[in-house]
């Protein structure tokens, strides 16, 4: 029998995601949505807008206050401490309980410390929430000199935002350039090369101390280097939220669980989004996802299979950042084994296209160039084969190639 109630443990984009399938595939039964934050917000706009003060609180909500009454979805604020999957009973900090068919674990992950002597300072910052992000702000004024340990998506953000807000900005981050496995090596390069055209030092290194004395920070790199900082940020990645799935006896590494259908390792509860891993029918792990179209799309699978309907197919991994008035995006897998193709505006590149030696496209990485990254899309889902020159020569449109059968 499909589930008659679900609580949603959670409200990030998956969790929201979720909710918001359930209703729109027509589920009728009680809905609840249990997260400390209260109403989900869209994380995102944390290292951009947000942070620049463009968007307000309200702005970043995925949904206004009303569309919960009007779809009869309950946001319960509190932190759910415990977890019964066989009576389906979870616990919130305030000692309510409540019972559901159905229970999905959208706990999301927490922003990963450095882990050196130092990193665990009060003063050393993250950015994974909305009250992370007021308190970077209201640290940041003209000359305020920021380093930032990380020069990954996020790093590279939020330099460009501080820049902008005329913080004196270093990155620092062990790789030169960072962002290889995402975008390959040359749109890497170019990436990498625009902090300096835009007054950001990046620095080569790896932190070993933070050392803070009074509003001072001083970095000291194992190389010998030592930076100094009013304000340093950490953005290093993600660690799972597993803590009350490990309580309730799931299954978890590395993240909870999961199959194909978000099932976790009990029949009643589910895992979506940055939490969770699935574990293939052969026992194999596949590498645990924390971009933000992988939370919406397991948010629709799991409310397909709660409501015992055909799950949603979707297509290759796709992200995307904004750096410095630049938009940039990547499909399927810039790692994968094949050979790299490049096409190139006014000598730069601006697309890279990752090809197998079968000439089928694997990943596709671009600047400033969605209508590719959607054709390159549509060419790695239906396995179009292409040839070398087809992809090289700029004359030809991507979207043209995609109208090929496979």
């Amino acid at each position: 029998m499909p589930a008659q109630r679900v609580i949603i443990i959670g409200g990030g984009l998956a969790g929201f995601t979720a909710a918001r399938e359930l209703r729109t595939r027509g589920f009728a039964g009680e809905l609840t949505i249990i997260d400390p934050q209260g109403l989900p917000y869209d994380r995102p706009p944390l290292s951009k807008q947000y942070l620049l003060g463009t968007y307000d609180q309200e702005k970043i909500l995925l949904a206004p206050e009303s569309w919960y009454q009007d779809n009869a979805v309950e946001v319960l604020v509190a932190e759910v401490t415990d977890l019964d999957p066989e009576s389906g009973t979870v616990t919130t900090d305030s000692g309510e309980q409540r019972t559901a068919d159905a229970i999905v674990l959208a706990t999301g992950g927490a922003a990963r410390r450095l882990p050196v002597p130092g990193g665990d300072l009060d003063s050393v910052l993250t950015l994974r929430t909305r009250e992370d992000a007021d308190i970077l702000r209201s640290r940041i004024e003209a000359g305020t000199r920021v380093a930032i340990i990380g020069a990954g998506l996020i790093g590279a953000e939020v330099a460009s935002s501080l820049k902008s807000l005329g913080a004196e900005v270093t990155l620092i981050d062990p790789l030169d350039p960072p962002l290889e496995p995402a975008v390959g090596p040359e749109i890497a390069r170019h990436l990498h090369d625009m902090h300096a055209k835009h007054g950001v030092r990046a620095v080569t290194g790896v932190s070993a101390q933070i050392e803070a004395e009074g509003s001072v920070h001083r970095i000291r790199l194992q190389d010998g280097q030592s930076i100094e900082a009013d304000v340093v940020l950490v953005g290093i990645g993600i660690i799972p939220e597993t803590g009350l799935a490990e309580r309730a006896g799931l299954l978890v590494d590395n993240g909870i669980l999961v199959d194909h259908a978000q099932r976790t390792s009990h029949r009643r509860v589910f895992a979506i989004g940055d939490c969770s891993r699935t574990r293939n029918e052969d026992g194999t792990y596949q590498r645990r996802a924390e971009h933000w179209e992988h939370a919406m799309n397991t948010g629709m699978t799991v409310a397909s299979v709660i409501q015992e309907v055909e799950a949603p197919q979707h297509g290759a991994p796709w992200f995307w950042s904004d750096r410095y008035g630049v938009h940039v995006e990547g499909v399927g897998s810039m790692s994968a084994e094949g050979k790299t193709v490049l096409r190139q505006v006014e000598g730069k590149p601006s697309v890279a296209l990752r090809v197998s030696e079968e000439g089928l496209l694997l990943g596709c990485a671009v600047i400033d160039d969605s209508y590719s990254v959607r054709a390159a899309r549509r060419i790695i889902d239906r396995r179009i084969p292409m040839t070398v020159e087809q992809l090289e020569d700029p004359e030809v449109p991507l979207k043209k190639l995609a109208r090929q059968r496979g």
